[in-house]
């Protein structure tokens, strides 16, 4: 069962006795449905719906509220969160020991119950991103080996998981785009947050086209942020690569297009097949014509 430290990952704390009220009226994650034991997606929205910040939000001991977010961008997102904070009765801090670890299974034989994310375990919190029996958890403020990140990396394209950074820039997606409303991190029964409108229109007109799937090159992937290409047209960009396998965002209305058209899809010059991630519930558009992204 490898166990890594997530290097690049910090956490925010949340507390105080309006913690919970001032999250839920604020991310795009419904706390309602946050178990302890687990951590789930979610992320702060501009305005106009795209994704200003994006984390993983748990319970603590304390019932307070931890926010795991890349480290380079967490001073940002803590001063971001002051501005909402006004006269709530909420606490916003940078704990000294931040450390952020990650554990999977080898194999997919065991459950979720049988995995180190169990409540009565040592801290492990279960990453709902997952499919269950992957067996993927995550613990805080305990050091863990400094594997290869790519054992990490490789472990995400896998299972079609993107992230801030590696697979996409901030404000520049919507929650869709990365399957935040696929893995747990859009509350579409909650009541109103930052965003809420354009990501709520975006669902009951199914308009979202730009979409996470999985990448298989024919040989080593491009770097990072190469476009994907179909008959001489981008239809997206390549994300997190690790030799043959990457994840990438694409418009799969134009996706379809090229399936139908027999059109070869290729990362720069290496040709590639792209799929949707097993877990995943979205699918090709049914005809050719696509709707443009909002």
């Amino acid at each position: 069962m490898p166990t890594l430290q997530l290097a690049d990952r910090t956490v925010i704390q949340i507390s105080g006795a309006d913690a919970e009220h001032f999250l839920q009226n604020l991310l795009t994650t419904d706390l309602d449905q946050l178990a302890p034991g687990e951590v789930k997606p979610g992320a702060l929205l501009t305005p106009q719906g795209k994704i200003l910040f994006d984390f993983l939000i748990s319970r603590d001991a304390n019932a307070d509220f931890r926010l795991d977010c890349r480290a380079d961008v967490a001073e940002d997102f803590r001063r971001r969160l002051m501005l909402y904070k006004l006269r709530a009765k909420v606490e916003i801090s940078s704990p000294d020991q931040a450390l952020v670890s990650v554990s999977w299974d080898d194999d997919s034989g065991s459950s979720q119950s049988d995995s180190p994310a169990a409540e009565n375990d040592s801290g492990w919190l279960a990453d709902r991103r997952f499919p269950a029996d992957a067996g993927v958890c995550r613990r805080y403020g305990a050091s863990g080996p400094h594997l290869p990140a790519d054992t990490w990396t490789h472990l995400r394209i896998a299972h079609g998981i993107a992230e801030s950074g590696s697979d996409y820039a901030l404000s520049d997606a919507f929650p869709h785009d990365v399957l935040l409303d696929e893995t747990g991190g859009v509350g579409f029964k909650k009541g109103c947050y930052v965003g809420q409108e354009v990501v709520s229109r975006m669902q009951h007109r199914g308009t979202a086209r730009r979409r996470v799937m999985i990448v298989k090159g024919a040989q080593d992937l491009p770097a990072t942020g190469t476009d994907i290409r179909a008959n001489d047209r981008a239809i997206g960009s390549l994300g997190s690569a690790v030799g043959l396998d990457g994840v990438a965002i694409v418009r799969i209305d134009r996706v379809k297009d090229a399936l139908d058209a027999g059109q070869e899809i290729t990362a720069g010059d290496v040709p590639v097949t792209l799929s949707i991630p097993g877990w995943a519930v979205y699918k090709l558009p049914e005809d050719k014509s696509g709707t443009e992204q909002e």
